[in-house]
């Protein structure tokens, strides 16, 4: 697994569940583990039905993280504007509790990013995807166009078309999002950044030299 804390990935050793009591919902456990790299600890809270959850549950256990509250992400850079920056933050802090409200979130800062920046003609999600592609490096335009393929939007087109619906997510769906969005970020805001600022300093050395700067 890759460890919520330092992102690194490493193979988890669970020490056996303790039990905490049941309910109409089933048998609730509690496990933990440390992240080999880190040293941190890893904290979750399962419930099952059937039977005990270790050594092996009769059904697969339903997981919810309680430390880290959230999956830890790189920072992003200074260069993403806040008003897009406070939606992906909101995203991510939701992403262990509610995948459909992180999910809903990451949609809704992905439609804002296409219309504001990429200048696309405002329409439902899946039309400002196929109209952006082609403006996109390729790992870029597959990664956006897999929003779609993810989301499902001929079985769910509320996604496409209500992007801020909070609306049941695919398993990997919310997580996908986060991912595109920061590959996007890149793309409109840190890779023009560090081009403009190369280019000052390049020019600052022209004019040093007496040569005109560049066109």
């Amino acid at each position: 697994m890759k460890c919520p804390h330092c992102l690194e990935s490493f193979f988890e050793e669970w020490k056996q569940p303790i039990s905490v009591g049941n309910d109409k919902d089933g048998q609730w456990y509690l496990k933990h583990c440390y992240c080999a790299d880190c040293k941190r600890i890893i904290i979750m809270l399962e419930v099952v039905r059937g039977g005990p959850v270790f050594p092996a549950p009769t059904i697969i256990p339903k997981s919810y993280m309680v430390w880290p509250k959230s999956i830890a992400r790189a920072p992003l850079p200074e260069e993403v504007p806040e008003k897009f920056s406070t939606d992906y933050k909101e995203a991510c802090l939701v992403l262990a509790d509610s995948p459909k409200a992180s999910g809903a979130l990451s949609r809704r800062c992905l439609q804002r990013l296409l219309r504001e920046v990429a200048k696309v003609k405002p329409s439902n999600l899946s039309n400002e995807i196929d109209e952006v592609m082609e403006s996109l490096p390729s790992h870029l335009a597959e990664s956006i166009d897999a929003v779609r393929n993810l989301g499902n939007f001929a079985a769910h087109p509320m996604k496409s078309t209500n992007t801020g619906e909070i609306i049941d997510v695919e398993p990997g769906e919310a997580e996908w999002l986060l991912d595109v969005l920061e590959g996007l970020f890149d793309f409109y805001f840190v890779q023009p950044a560090t081009l403009k600022k190369k280019r000052q300093a390049l020019d600052a050395k022209l004019k040093d030299a007496g040569k005109p700067e560049m066109k």
